[in-house]
């Protein structure tokens, strides 16, 4: 809750005019207390965990021609039962774990240093803040990942992830109990370190949602406005993930490459790579050899 009653009081204690996102959020979150803006979340995950992946699970039930070449696994298909089925697990997690751990977690928003007051911050402020928090996360992810694929950590807790070989998006948050609270750590860890604007954590806990949904899509979509982010992963480098299943050594990472690359635990992706860019190549070849000889005996 603002410590003001007015909009005039707000300028006095700033010596400032508020700009016109100040004012709105002072007309929205005056009356408010923290708690409950902070509670803002948990309406925000069901809306992500229930709208974002819509378009892709959309595209593989309906099958729209064109489509399939953008599927990383074209020969897995899930039935409309086994989606719906898939997404009722996630929303009966959401509610029993995710919700009533955003709740109970409240107090250490606080105790970090989470603000909801004015001024608001700059862009650059949110932007940086927001890069700092993905790295945190994706380098702390990672490591844990990798845990959790451990003969241990796989069979006790990791494996229920991993019932999807051919992820979508309903399935980025489909876990075990466990998995939720281990792989919560890291999402937290940034804001705890780099304490930020109410803002910014909600803008955090979306897009790390939405970028998880994304590489979980099993669609490698090339106009997808993340392939101009730099070592960005996506669905093509989580899907191989998946794809290899319980015994991968593979593509841990949660957003970026590096760590991947850096660890060396990317070579039976980047090999997979090279090896059906070399089947298309020979197919290519094998279609303009055979075009030639259906030409020669024309001409003949």
């Amino acid at each position: 809750m603002l410590p003001y009653r007015t909009i005039a009081d707000a300028e006095a204690a700033l010596g400032r005019s508020l700009t016109s996102a100040e004012a709105l959020w002072f007309d929205y979150s005056a009356a408010k207390s923290d708690y409950f803006l902070y509670c803002h979340n948990i309406l925000f995950l069901c809306l992500i965990f229930s709208l974002v992946p819509l378009p892709t699970v959309l595209l593989q039930l309906a099958r729209p021609s064109g489509f399939d070449r953008f599927k990383i696994q074209p020969k897995v298909r899930l039935s409309s039962s086994e989606v719906f089925k898939c997404y009722k697990d996630v929303m009966k997690m959401f509610f029993l774990v995710v919700s009533p751990l955003q709740l109970a977690s409240y107090p250490t928003v606080k105790m970090v240093g989470i603000r909801t007051g004015l001024p608001l911050p700059s862009f650059w402020e949110i932007l940086a803040q927001l890069l700092i928090y993905f790295m945190i996360e994706d380098y702390t992810n990672y490591w844990l990942h990798r845990w959790l694929h451990c003969k241990w950590g796989y069979e006790k807790i990791h494996r229920v992830h991993h019932e999807y070989t051919a992820p979508i998006g309903f399935a980025a948050p489909y876990a075990h109990w466990a998995e939720i609270l281990i792989l919560g750590i890291p999402s937290f860890l940034g804001p705890a370190f780099v304490p930020g604007h109410m803002i910014t954590l909600w803008l955090w806990i979306a897009l790390r949602q939405i970028e998880a949904i994304d590489t979980h899509s099993g669609y490698d979509l090339p106009w997808s406005p993340a392939k101009y982010i730099p070592f960005y992963g996506g669905a093509d480098h989580h899907d191989y993930h998946h794809y290899v299943g319980g015994l991968s050594h593979s593509n841990f990472a949660s957003v970026f490459t590096y760590c991947d690359f850096i660890y060396g635990t990317d070579k039976g992706y980047r090999y997979q790579k090279k090896l059906l860019e070399k089947m298309k190549a020979d197919q290519i070849k094998e279609e303009w050899r055979s075009g030639d000889s259906t030409r020669d005996l024309k001409d003949d």
